[in-house]
């Protein structure tokens, strides 16, 4: 197994088990949605629930680790892969937002300081696996 065949299957393990999560333990993922795309918190752009949101990218996620295990769809998989971290960053950003607000505890405040920056060498992971 080449460099990149092992990278590729290290992410789709992440992204498994991740997906896996969503699943497991949705509430955990459901603080990175948005509230603006949110129906359950009136959000001016909701389409999703917060847990349909959080399953769909569930869902997602297993696509991708499948994608990235097969060379001929490596390439794509990989792009879509990064695509997805950046769009998640939006989520990010607004769960650290909470978190640091009024009702924002100190857990919140550590888990979601951590989760944010941790999504550019993700970015960055998965667009090498590009090649």
């Amino acid at each position: 197994m080449n460099r990149q065949t092992l990278s590729a299957a290290a992410m789709a393990a992440l992204l498994t088990t991740s997906a896996v999560n969503h699943f497991r333990n949705p509430r955990f993922y459901n603080a990175v949605v948005p509230r603006s795309i949110s129906t359950d918190t009136e959000g001016k752009f909701g389409v999703l629930t917060r847990r349909q949101w959080t399953h769909a990218s569930g869902v997602l996620e297993f696509a991708a680790a499948a994608g990235l295990l097969l060379p001929g769809t490596r390439r794509l998989a990989a792009t879509g892969t990064a695509a997805m971290y950046v769009a998640f960053i939006a989520g990010h950003i607004s769960a650290l937002q909470r978190a640091f607000g009024p009702r924002g505890g100190n857990k919140e405040k550590l888990i979601h300081s951590l989760r944010l920056p941790l999504q550019l060498p993700l970015i960055l992971w998965a667009w090498n696996l590009r090649k």
